[in-house]
């Protein structure tokens, strides 16, 4: 399965689970109530823990996922502003020794859309990041020799924060990429669906039939939000997105060129 697939699959997996669970308790109620007509009815005290619990766990993931993925914006547009700093601030380095720097800027900020841009394809975005780190020491060593070599230093300084700064957040926006949601959080989500669609099942049973719509209703409702929640935590390979954000990066070529 391709990765930009991966969230829509495992949501109509959990679709399928959820439909599954719900004819399993109705079949379960069906013959508890022959037995004793009272045992149909569930439970409410046991129905409203767990589906507290499936709240409160989809209302915290949900949220988890919100706010990382706006940091994750945040970032680009942070990583934009640092490169085009430090890019700009080269101009306080002797003449001589701009030309070739700024090239080594031009390479660097190829290799940085290049990670996302490839960022499903696992192998080739780590290629990409390991050629921008080595762009990074490159553009370090020589920016130190020349500031070093400048008749006034001090100048040259201040590009070298602006690199520090630069450097810092390539290791953030890394970091950030990898950070998720506990798998045992993620597990545990989809457990309490389906012990909540197992209850709504067996309450279903106290009636003489099914009822599909509420079947449907149920089952879209709690998959189609963790679908959100897991292409929330992952950006990259689903069909929420930071494409359209990408673009500050992208759009500093135009500056460089």
């Amino acid at each position: 399965m391709k990765p930009e697939f991966l969230a829509i699959g495992v949501s109509l997996l959990l679709l399928t689970g959820i439909f599954i669970f719900i004819d399993l308790g109705f079949r379960f109620g069906r013959r508890r109530k022959t037995h004793d007509p009272e045992a149909a009815s569930g439970s409410s005290t046991i129905e409203a823990a767990v589906f507290g619990l499936l709240g409160l766990t989809l209302a915290f993931t949900f949220a988890g996922a919100a706010d990382r993925f706006a940091i994750r914006r945040d970032q680009i547009v942070q990583e934009a502003n640092t490169i085009g700093t430090a890019y700009l601030r080269l101009d306080l380095l002797p003449t001589e020794d701009q030309p070739a720097i700024r090239a080594l800027f031009r390479q660097y900020l190829e290799t940085r859309i290049e990670v996302y841009d490839k960022f499903a394809d696992r192998a080739a975005s780590s290629a990409a990041l390991n050629k921008g780190n080595q762009l990074q020491r490159e553009i370090w060593t020589r920016c130190v020799a020349a500031t070093q070599k400048a008749p006034r230093p001090e100048p040259g300084l201040l590009l070298l924060q602006a690199l520090n700064e630069m450097i810092d957040m390539t290791t953030t926006r890394t970091m950030a990429a990898l950070i998720h949601a506990p798998i045992v959080v993620t597990g545990l989500l989809v457990v309490l669906s389906l012990f909540g669609a197992l209850l709504a099942g067996f309450a279903m049973s106290a009636q003489p039939r099914r009822n599909l719509l509420h079947q449907i209703l149920f089952g879209l409702a709690i998959t189609c939000t963790i679908y959100v929640v897991l292409d929330l935590e992952y950006p990259r390979i689903g069909l929420i997105n930071l494409t359209s954000i990408d673009r500050v990066i992208v759009d500093l070529r135009e500056m460089m060129k």
